[in-house]
């Protein structure tokens, strides 16, 4: 038997979601900077270990990318999400390297009815990621827009 399906009214202040883990490859990352950003960096080890970044490092939004999977993992596939619309911070505080394994959880800042939209509530959550070593690699915020249930469903 299946999750429950999220509606608007299950995200409350306070609530949190488990993310991950998630071990990135050092294939993957070459494969995503390959495709979408390729600096030195993210397409050699070498390259990487001559940076700041101190060896074959994630991009930033390789590692953006990775945390979306979580979150649709976690609980966006089983939610009455109706979309977002937009990321109001995306900070990433330290690089993602090859062989690092990532896992966080998204918390439910806010939550309230979108008053031009009836039946639909905005979600606020922060979305924070950490390495096996407990530092934090990405912060996020955005807001999720999510269908309430019906009254139909809410009084059975």
């Amino acid at each position: 038997m299946g999750r429950a399906m999220l509606h608007f009214e299950d995200f409350h202040e306070g609530r949190s979601f488990p993310l991950g883990p998630r071990t990135v490859t050092a294939e993957e990352i070459i494969e995503f900077a390959r495709e979408f950003d390729p600096q030195p960096m993210h397409l050699s080890e070498e390259a990487g270990k001559a940076s700041i970044l101190g060896g074959l490092a994630a991009s930033g939004w390789h590692t953006a990318a990775l945390q979306m999977r979580m979150i649709v993992d976690s609980y966006i596939g089983n939610s009455t999400c109706q979309g977002a619309p937009g990321v109001d911070v995306m900070d990433w505080k330290k690089p993602v390297l090859a062989g690092d394994t990532l896992s966080g959880e998204g918390l439910v800042l806010e939550a309230r009815p979108l008053k031009s939209r009836p039946g639909i509530g905005l979600v606020r959550m922060r979305t924070e990621l950490q390495n096996q070593r407990g530092d934090t690699v990405c912060v996020a915020e955005q807001v999720i827009m999510f269908s309430m249930r019906s009254a139909k469903e809410t009084a059975a």
